[in-house]
């Protein structure tokens, strides 16, 4: 059941994001959507609910492994970072994961462009205008009644880690704390990759589950160009074990990695219908 949760997830998100990708309005359909449905909200605490009962699952025994990727690992023959006698921890993306970024988005929903500089002044001063991503408090707070850890890995930055402490806090789903449950881009040399960031979680717990909502966000070996052999790597065993069994998306077809992709490269030429008749 999880396994064909987490492959349905995919699905809808990447329908969403290429129905989006190509119709292009400010105000666009991943973003009434992801902010504004009830079909959003109810996926996103499907989602979260697997992803409890699966680390309740997983707290009953002791794992091996982590859910990690192990430096050196590819996705064609993973490894994983060993648990040891290390405690146990859940790993959780912030943006459109656990926080739904209402102010800023609505910004750009009326016109105002992305830019570096506007983003940072949001984690600076948009705190009071986030929301809990729907059945992430109660998600997280079931996590940690288990004795799990909840460490936050976000490209949110470290010049800024007091806002977005407070940005977190503030909406219901802390404890974050910089440093300790709280990892930032600027935390290592590697920018927005995370595996320096996940390497550092994995050597102080035993990670149980990590939960996101860009490839990125379980390893960066997902940055590859094409967009088919992205999807595909998903597909492929072993990794496409890991969705729903470690591994948890939250759907995001408003912007990122997702977004990507011309309309022969969504639809693969071998896949055309042949119509015979007249269309329309």
């Amino acid at each position: 059941m999880r396994h064909s949760f987490g492959a349905a997830l995919g699905v809808i998100a990447f329908a969403a994001s290429a129905a989006n990708a190509q119709t292009a309005p400010p105000f666009s359909p991943g973003m009434q959507y992801t902010y504004g449905s009830g079909e959003g909200a109810a996926i996103s605490i499907q989602a979260w609910r697997a992803l409890t009962a699966y680390v309740a699952e997983r707290v009953k025994q002791r794992p091996v492994d982590s859910v990690v990727l192990a430096p050196g690992a590819s996705l064609s023959a993973p490894a994983y970072a060993p648990c040891g006698a290390r405690p146990y921890a859940a790993v959780f993306d912030v943006d459109e994961t656990v926080l739904l970024n209402l102010g800023f988005e609505y910004e750009a929903a009326t016109g105002t462009p992305f830019s570096d500089a506007r983003w940072d002044e949001w984690e600076r001063t948009g705190a009071q205008q986030v929301a809990a991503v729907p059945g992430a408090k109660q998600g997280l707070g079931a996590i940690r009644a288990m004795g799990v850890t909840v460490v936050f890995n976000t490209n949110r930055l470290a010049a800024n880690a007091a806002a977005n402490q407070a940005a977190i806090e503030g909406a219901g789903l802390g404890p974050a704390k910089h440093g300790d449950t709280l990892y930032l881009k600027g935390d290592d040399a590697l920018g927005s990759k995370k595996d320096g960031r996940r390497a550092m979680i994995a050597d102080r717990f035993c990670v149980i589950a990590m939960g996101g909502d860009q490839l990125g966000d379980f390893s960066d070996l997902f940055a590859i160009a094409s967009v088919p052999a992205r999807r595909d790597a998903t597909l492929d065993s072993p990794i496409a074990a890991k969705w729903g069994a470690g591994w948890f998306v939250l759907p995001n077809p408003v912007y990122g990695t997702g977004l990507k992709g011309t309309i022969d490269e969504v639809f693969p030429a071998e896949k055309h219908w042949p119509v015979t008749g007249e269309k329309g």
